[in-house]
């Protein structure tokens, strides 16, 4: 009995057993496709040391395809068992989860187009922010559960990159970058009455689609929150603009591609995208009326204060 489980181990390793050098090109090919995933996550979570030309990123990528062709090589004779738990991997992530091929193939494509492209990140830690002025008025005039408010985002969404394929986990960033187009084509400024801060409520911007910054910040945001979106409003010297929570650092890198090559290619050519860095990491991208692209140039660089729109 002993020797017959011995031929049939032995046996097994032959069928499973890849012959040269077939088993050095598959081995290779493999190793590219755990490396790219792996390195993703270590680009996402490891502190990034801004080295010339991305050179911290090609050492680590490198580091992870050498460690990885090592162990592939000491399980050479397991190779085809590999690759096929690797594609089941994948195949079940497809099905059943969120990280499947479009996936890998999208963060990859992302992070490799911001190293050559990056987004300008500005911090704001700051220690001490002034009262945001007309606080009460501002939120009373975020009319975001009216239902004339969300007929016009829904009308944006519907006529702005409804076919957008690929990017079903930042749904709601892709509709409200819709809704700041309809916003941003169409709004008209117009000061208020000099010597006097009107604020609009936004029902009143959505007769007209005109008034100053912060009646534009007001309609943008009522908009935006009242199809799930998070938005905080800027007060800097004589202005305020509206600022559209994005997420964490892995994820500029995904709509930094989205923006420039596929929402607004047009605009946003040969431009950098713009955003804040608060205290908690949290990014958050430029939507002022003078922007033509999310995360166009701001038009102040000063903050002196903050209200995120609850």
């Amino acid at each position: 009995m002993i020797k017959i489980r011995h031929l049939s181990y032995q046996h097994l390793k032959e069928v499973f057993r890849i012959k040269s050098p077939w088993d050095l090109i598959i081995i290779f090919t493999l190793n590219v496709l755990i490396t790219i995933p792996i390195f993703i996550i270590a680009h996402h979570n490891i502190f990034i040391l801004n080295w010339p030309l991305h050179l911290d990123r090609i050492i680590l990528f490198i580091a992870i395809l050498f460690a990885i062709q090592l162990i592939l090589r000491a399980l050479r004779r397991v190779t085809l068992i590999s690759v096929i738990i690797y594609f089941l991997m994948l195949i079940y992530g497809s099905l059943f989860s969120n990280y499947s091929f479009q996936s890998v193939f999208e963060d990859y494509r992302s992070m490799i187009y911001t190293m050559n492209d990056d987004p300008y990140p500005q911090d704001i830690i700051i220690t001490k922010l002034l009262p945001f002025p007309n606080k009460s008025k501002i939120l009373n005039a975020v009319e975001y559960q009216n239902p004339k408010i969300r007929d016009f985002a829904i009308m944006a969404i519907n006529k702005h990159f409804i076919h957008i394929k690929g990017y079903n986990n930042d749904w709601t960033l892709i509709q409200s970058f819709a809704v700041f187009k309809e916003i941003n084509k169409r709004w008209n400024y117009v000061s208020d009455p000099k010597g006097h801060d009107y604020i609009a409520p936004a029902t009143e911007s959505l007769q007209y689609l005109s008034g100053d910054c912060d009646d534009h910040s007001v309609f943008m945001g009522a908009c935006i929150k009242s199809i799930g979106g998070t938005i905080r409003l800027i007060h800097t010297k004589g202005h305020i603009y509206p600022e559209l929570y994005i997420g964490g650092k892995k994820d500029i890198e995904r709509i930094n591609y989205a923006i420039k090559k596929i929402l607004f290619p047009i605009e946003s050519k040969g431009k950098t995208l713009h955003y804040h860095i608060d205290e908690r990491g949290n990014i958050w991208l430029n939507l002022d009326y003078t922007a033509k692209y999310p995360g166009g140039p701001f038009m102040h660089e000063e903050i002196l204060g903050a209200l995120t729109l609850e």
